[in-house]
């Protein structure tokens, strides 16, 4: 399955933490950066003003916030025989309003030349994504560090990279797609059922086998469903804009926003859906005799149960022997719906592929007997310290089926 390259977007990227004297206008050098070895690489030698840049506020928990503005990279002694003294300008916007000290800055340059800024606070996930997505290992400093965009640095553009530049607002262009409008084309400009579509991502994707590799699998599956969604999605959406938005007394505004929220929820619900249907097929080629949306106590319906939900309320079956698995594609603060799920099973198992989750986030979930369970691939976007908490598709499968084998 072909993929595209970090590289195809950006040339590269510097990184640090902002100080006070950065983030308070009052001491604030009049929105500018001092110039340093590190953005003399990203941005070169020679002066660059008005560079179109798009300005992201991205929080812990809430939607990010976009702003278009211009920076610019000077030498402000330009004229002067020997020395030089560049400078960094970014125009006030109601993003750079919004920093404060021990943010990190994110700033990269573009393919077509542009750039990108993106403030974030301090220790959450979506810096952890960012810094694992660019290569960024290091902790940022109050000094700025740069990584170019090449080599070992060039992550491919799978599942988890592309859900980070999805966060970013980013359209990744699909290297198959017109092998992936050929499959496609038979639901013309309707979506199929949930169900339909899952295993038409698996079917397209014969060389790979759950059996071999539940990790790999799993993967590769909800990747070739999301980019034969985001495909039809885009010739469905085409549709309905060229129709127009119009009422009678104008431009039909709400139809539009209604519209526009109808194709955000659709992408989040079916993203869950198709989640549980790929487990659902790899549980079923592994054997493992499972229960999905059983009901439990108070009405709750954990998406997996194991065995099954006769088992689980049958008072003499062991609790010991029981486990359940929650599953979400993208956690944000939901995750604490799983505790109350099943209360047979104290410690409960959770599978997202949310990649490079903070570290507060995962030290909670161990508290309350969370137990994450993240597919091999993505569990190098986390931190080191976390990894030898985390346990795979495969590790979850060999629990459930050593639980399953006693008597």
């Amino acid at each position: 399955m072909k993929r595209g390259f970090l590289s195809d977007y950006f040339q590269g990227i510097v990184v640090k933490r902002l100080s006070a004297v950065e983030t308070t206008p009052a001491n604030s050098n009049q929105h500018e950066f001092n110039g340093s070895a590190s953005l003399r690489h990203l941005l070169g030698d020679d002066d660059r003003k008005n560079i179109p840049t798009r300005f992201i506020w991205l929080g812990e928990e809430q939607e990010a916030i976009t702003v278009e503005g211009m920076i610019s990279w000077y030498d402000a002694r330009r004229s002067h025989p020997t020395r030089t003294e560049y400078r960094l300008y970014y125009y006030g916007n109601e993003i750079t309003s919004m920093m404060s000290s021990g943010d990190v800055f994110f700033l990269a340059i573009c393919r077509d030349g542009s750039a990108l800024v993106i403030v974030t606070p301090s220790d959450t996930t979506i810096q952890n994504q960012l810094a694992w997505l660019f290569g960024l290992y290091e902790q940022p400093e109050f000094q700025f560090a740069f990584q170019q965009v090449k080599g070992n640095n060039d992550a491919e553009l799978d599942f988890a990279a592309r859900y980070i530049l999805d966060e970013l607002g980013l359209d990744v262009e699909e290297p198959e797609a017109d092998r992936l409008d050929t499959l496609i084309e038979p639901f013309g400009l309707k979506f199929p059922g949930t169900r339909e579509f899952s295993r038409l991502a698996r079917t397209s994707l014969p060389e790979v086998s759950a059996r071999d590799d539940a990790d790999g699998a799993l993967v590769a599956w909800m990747d070739r469903e999301e980019q034969l969604f985001r495909r039809l999605e885009r010739r469905i959406v085409a549709e309905r804009i060229g129709s127009g938005f119009q009422a009678a007394d104008g431009a039909d505004v709400d139809g539009f926003l209604s519209f526009s929220l109808s194709v955000q929820n659709r992408r989040k619900s079916r993203a869950g859906s198709a989640l549980e249907n790929h487990l659902e097929a790899v549980f079923t080629d592994h054997g493992i005799s499972y229960a999905r949306g059983a009901e439990t106590e108070n009405r709750n319906k954990p998406d997996f149960l194991f065995p099954g939900q006769t088992e689980y309320h049958d008072v003499n079956f062991p609790s010991e022997r029981l486990t359940m698995l929650g599953s979400k594609s993208t956690l944000k603060d939901r995750w604490r719906q799983v505790l109350s799920e099943a209360q047979r099973v104290p410690e409960k198992h959770l599978l997202t592929l949310e990649p490079g989750l903070s570290e507060n986030q995962t030290a909670e979930m161990q508290a309350k007997q969370i137990q994450l369970v993240i597919p091999k691939s993505i569990q190098m976007s986390f931190r080191r310290a976390q990894r030898d908490w985390l346990i795979s598709v495969k590790d979850f499968i060999g629990l459930v089926r050593s639980r399953q084998a006693q008597q």
